[in-house]
């Protein structure tokens, strides 16, 4: 009894301690563009029900490898305690063999039996809305599997442009995947589509396909991955019912520049840059680093002879705080390597080194806590041979973010030009602190790092604070000794 008392009388200072006033921010309504998105190819990520692992073979890129939904459902926590807010699911409809990444549909309503039954996708997205993850799947509209029964009707002659590409021009196609992408919202309580290759079909019926959806659910999230060079394209797409539009020509440039030391990030800023003139809403454009048909990040840097630690950590910086929503493709945490596909689409290891998964955590809760990251306004304030220095803004929030992307410390200087006077920015990456010195801040950033700064009031010594955590300290003593003296008298 004496040393529970002992124990609840230990954790009183720090209590206090932690009621006492701090720098808050007041959340507002969550919106779409403060979301982080962990990508995931259902059968590589996780299996969690062997009942359902037919013709399996993990020795095989190109046959089923046993994930599914119970396996993802197992790691939310896993996913939750990274920071990301959301997943992305790749399809989840029925497949022909070996159509393990989903995109040769048998049947759109029904789902893949190597990834469960719908009862147990319905559990995965009600688990994942208890931890207050939204849950987006990849819906197929531009083809079919090349054994799928239309290709032999007659009178679906017209539904195909050339087997099993769907003719996305012909209405009753357009009707048939209207109702059945309403379906799968109604049904499963999902929050979101992602749609490949949304050039492919008239603008017309994307404003038509959103309008349902909906009309469904006002807040449903629908974002379109544009196969274009051209950005203005790409941002034609947010004006015809797409919330957000994916595009990897945005991150080519920056992976380009971060899969090696001492690059430029010229190009990768002008990108950037332009996109905030072009998007209606460039907060809203997905940010990846790679996916499904790419050669994996990690490759290009060891092709570069460099540490992928370091790199992915530079590369992270910047998909996590430049304007967008970052879609982390599954295995960047541990840097899964491969090359083309289905080389890039190697099974999920969870029993790896934690310091990549570490610092994904710790940039992951401050885009959640930092409203500037997810919508705020975004300025260049130094660029010079691979070190960078931007700036976003949101009301009265002003953050900072450094990249080091060069083999030496860097010395920046900003001035009141660039950041209010009598200031402090506090490094909350490494804990650096920079306080403004006769209006200029003079960072130092050692090589191949990166720091996320937040402009601050300037500290000094705070007495009133010294002098209640003293107070706080001398009450516990007195606690003590007074609980030890009585503790001897019940003895005796």
């Amino acid at each position: 009894m004496v040393r529970k008392r002992l124990l609840c009388l230990l954790l009183i200072p720090f209590l206090l301690m932690s009621a006492l006033p701090v720098s808050a921010l007041d959340k507002e309504e969550r919106l779409w563009q403060d979301e982080t998105v962990y990508d995931i190819m259902i059968d590589r990520f996780n299996n969690g029900n062997s009942k359902n692992d037919y013709k399996v073979n993990v020795q095989d890129l190109h046959a089923y490898n046993g994930g599914d939904f119970q396996g993802i459902t197992d790691k939310l926590n896993y996913i939750t305690d990274m920071g990301f807010t959301t997943i992305s699911l790749s399809p989840i409809f029925d497949n022909e063999d070996k159509g393990y990444d989903g995109n040769s549909v048998q049947d759109f309503y029904k789902t893949e039996e190597h990834f469960g039954s719908i009862k147990e996708l319905k559990k995965l997205v009600k688990e994942a809305h208890k931890r207050k993850l939204k849950v987006v799947v990849e819906f197929v509209v531009n083809e079919v599997g090349p054994n799928h029964p239309w290709i032999k009707e007659e009178s679906k002659k017209n539904w195909f442009t050339d087997a099993p590409k769907l003719n996305l021009n012909n209405p009753e196609v357009q009707s048939y995947l209207t109702e059945a992408a309403k379906w799968w919202e109604k049904e499963t309580n999902i929050d979101g589509y992602k749609i490949k290759q949304v050039q492919n079909a008239p603008k017309a019926f994307w404003t038509a396909f959103a309008k349902e959806l909906k009309n469904v659910n006002k807040d449903f999230f629908l974002i379109g991955e544009v196969q274009s060079t051209d950005l203005e394209e790409s941002a034609s797409y947010q004006e015809v019912g797409f919330d957000g539009v994916m595009n990897m020509e945005f991150m080519k440039p920056a992976r380009q520049s971060l899969g090696k030391v001492n690059s430029s990030f010229e190009d990768a800023l002008k990108t950037a840059d332009e996109s905030q003139k072009i998007f209606t809403n460039p907060n809203l454009v997905g940010i990846e680093l790679d996916n499904s048909e790419t050669v994996r990040f990690t490759n290009d840097i060891v092709a570069n002879n460099h540490n992928p630690g370091s790199r992915w950590k530079l590369a992270l910086t910047y998909a996590y705080t430049t304007p967008g929503i970052p879609f982390i493709f599954y295995g960047s945490e541990i840097a899964l390597a491969g090359e083309e596909n289905p080389d890039n689409l190697g099974l999920m290891g969870f029993k790896a080194d934690k310091i990549l998964i570490d610092f994904i955590t710790s940039i992951g809760n401050l885009r959640q806590t930092l409203p500037a990251l997810t919508r705020g306004d975004y300025k260049t304030l130094y660029n010079k041979n691979g070190m960078v220095v931007y700036k976003r803004s949101y009301k009265n929030e002003v953050i900072v973010v450094a990249i080091n992307n060069t083999s030496k410390t860097q010395y920046v200087t900003l001035t009141k030009k660039d950041l209010a006077e009598n200031k402090e920015l506090r490094g909350l990456l490494a804990g650096d602190l920079v306080r403004e010195d006769n209006g200029e801040y003079k960072l130092v950033i050692k090589r191949e790092a990166s720091e996320i700064y937040a402009l601050a009031e300037k500290t000094g010594v705070n007495i009133g604070y010294i002098a209640a955590i003293a107070g706080i300290w001398i009450v516990f003593a007195v606690f003590i000794i007074l609980a030890m003296k009585r503790s001897k008298r019940s003895k005796k």
